[in-house]
């Protein structure tokens, strides 16, 4: 097969116009567990590197050898407690070696743990959404890798009589680490671990929040062992290097922690933590960590591809460091705007004289998450390729051959815990789960091209001439033509007669706007709206469904605790428009100084 597989899709066309695809691949063997993962690789690898985090100017590492012994000792502390299936663990801090060992002992027994994003414990405003998760899963136990630093969080109420844990500074209350740590291994894990099998509940993973208070995915090990043996189905390569991955996606979203943790685990690769992010502040931490070790695989979203790009484009180092093994550059969030796509390209070829292959894949918290992939080279950002094996994808098309998608296959989850309404209400009467995603075919003619994503169904609107907007493409769109002006975007316009924006500042924008540029919420500076104005105004040509034809900036960022914004930093848009219904008026003002229409009308 070499080192890519090739795409190969089946189809079937139905009478009532439904198309569903599947790979031509067969779905090769799956483990029934991640405890088979920890086993097999501490008996064939011992001595290779799985996890590791920056310890001074090194890293803390942990062996394959040493994860066994430690997920059996914690996993024998647990059990000793009398944990197991219905006695989750809440893990409010970010990623770290301990917080890994917690989950991957808790695994082996059959205990489900709960990743909780860090901004629900670490911002006051956010912490109804801690309360609501701790009510929901009701856990037994809470990990924290710092006792003083999220000391307040474990305090509230939602945390009376749980057992609290903490790696570091521990409070009167608390429990070190270091004890589970010391747990007498024995028959009693052994016995534990063969009850696991893949119906067992590894996670619960909450979803964004972004129309609703977070629902919690009952994540399987059957969900996380098929898709690894899905992706190495479409990636030959990783069955043939162990890959090494330094990523800093946090471990409570379903791309971190679970197609990128299990991705290392699953292959007998190591995971280097990256303690940054692609935000100013913390992107120098990303770029040394790049430096220090040399990956096989990247993932980023395109923002972090950006800065890299640019730290690049100074450094000859980082740029030998981050290509030389490279194997695969992987976006996700949105496509990779072409700009950057073509510079690492460059850079790559610079390097080692080839380019690694740049792709990007598809899937949900609900679908494990990967359904489909890019998986053989391409030059254009932005597709999400074909099905992956043992996956099902029906596509519902309308006139324009823009398709919902549904999905069925062994990494879908069972529902969502303690709410069968709204398990109910995800799958149709074939058992397919319905995404609330459009598609369309790169090429109708030839499956094999794969299919783009073209937005959420549900932030699709009409204007007032019956002209449907497809809100989340025009947001991706505008985004980039805004550049460092826009942090997010709001598209409006439902039952208007014509498009809007509303603007969260970037940086551009506020250092345009300077002090004293407030006014009821809104940003009214001369130079700044007249920058917004000159680059909406390219867009004075389009249709009614793409012409942005007023804009308004906002000055205060949206709130994670009010719920705008969750801490995936996806918005939640409705929220945004009943709590700034003001602002949203005022955008459809033609008489208020804050519309910045002009040639952008």
């Amino acid at each position: 097969m070499g080192k890519y597989a090739p795409h190969k899709v089946e189809r079937e066309d139905r009478a009532d116009g439904t198309i569903l695809l599947r790979s031509g691949y067969a779905m090769g063997p799956v483990v029934a567990k991640s405890g088979d993962w920890v086993d097999g690789w501490a008996a064939r690898t011992p001595e290779a590197v799985f996890l590791a985090e920056r310890a001074g100017a090194g890293w803390r590492e942990v062996t394959y050898c040493a994860l066994r012994r430690d997920v059996r000792a914690i996993a024998a502390s647990l059990l000793a407690r009398g944990m197991g299936a219905d006695t989750p663990i809440v893990m409010i801090s970010g990623n770290g070696v301990d917080h890994g060992l917690l989950v991957l002992a808790a695994q082996y027994v059959g205990i489900p743990t709960v990743p909780l994003a860090e901004q629900y414990a670490l911002i006051p405003a956010a912490n109804a959404q801690l309360r609501h998760c701790a009510e929901l899963v009701r856990p037994a136990m809470v990990f924290a890798d710092d006792g003083a630093r999220f000391g307040d969080a474990l305090a509230l109420d939602c945390f009376d009589g749980v057992e609290k844990v903490v790696s570091t500074h521990p409070g009167a209350d608390m429990v070190e680490f270091a004890d589970l740590l010391a747990g007498q291994d024995g028959p009693q894990v052994d016995a534990a671990a063969a009850r696991v099998g893949p119906d067992t509940v590894a996670k619960y993973l909450m979803t964004s929040g972004s129309t609703s208070h977070p629902k919690a995915v009952m994540t399987t090990q059957a969900m996380m062992c098929a898709n690894q043996t899905q992706i190495a189905d479409a990636l030959p390569f990783l069955r043939e290097r162990p890959p090494v991955i330094v990523d800093w996606l946090p471990w409570n979203h379903v791309f971190g922690g679970s197609h990128n943790f299990n991705m290392a685990l699953a292959n007998g690769g190591s995971l280097y933590i990256d303690g940054g992010k692609p935000v100013p502040a913390l992107v120098g931490k990303t770029i040394e960590n790049n430096r220090l070790k040399s990956g096989t695989l990247a993932f980023n979203v395109p923002v972090g591809f950006a800065m890299l790009r640019d730290a690049m484009k100074e450094d000859a180092a980082l740029r030998e460091s981050y290509f030389r093994d490279l194997d695969m550059l992987f976006y996700a969030g949105a496509s990779l705007p072409q700009d950057v796509w073509r510079d690492l390209e460059d850079m790559a070829r610079a390097v080692r004289g080839d380019v690694p292959l740049m792709n990007s894949s598809w899937g949900l918290t609900e679908t494990g998450p990967a359904c489909l992939i890019q998986h053989e080279p391409t030059t254009m950002s932005g597709i999400v390729g074909v099905p992956l094996t043992g996956v099902e994808i029906k596509l519902i098309p309308d006139a324009e051959m823009r398709c919902e998608v549904r999905v069925r296959g062994p990494n879908i989850m069972p529902g969502y815990l303690n709410d069968p309404e709204k398990t109910a209400q995800a799958f149709d009467d074939e058992g397919f789960f319905i995404t609330g995603d459009a598609m369309k075919f790169v090429d109708p003619e030839d499956m094999t091209k794969g299919m783009r994503f073209d937005g959420r169904i549900s932030e699709d609107f009409k204007l007032l001439s019956g002209t449907w907007v497809r809100a989340a493409n025009l947001r991706l769109e505008v985004l980039a033509e805004l550049g460092p002006l826009a942090q997010d975007i709001v598209i409006c316009g439902a039952d208007k007669s014509e498009i809007g924006v509303l603007i969260f500042p970037g940086p551009l924008a506020q250092e345009l706007a300077g002090p004293g540029a407030g006014d009821r919420g809104a940003l009214v500076s001369p130079a700044l709206q007249a920058e917004i104005s000159a680059r909406l105004a390219a867009r004075q040509g389009h249709g009614s469904a793409s012409r942005i034809a007023r804009a308004l900036v906002l000055a205060e960022q949206p709130s994670i605790g009010d719920g705008e914004a969750t801490a995936k930093g996806n918005l939640n848009f409705r929220k945004i428009l009943t709590r700034r219904a003001d602002l949203y008026r005022r955008l459809y003002d033609d008489a208020d100084r804050a519309v910045i229409t002009g040639e952008a009308g």
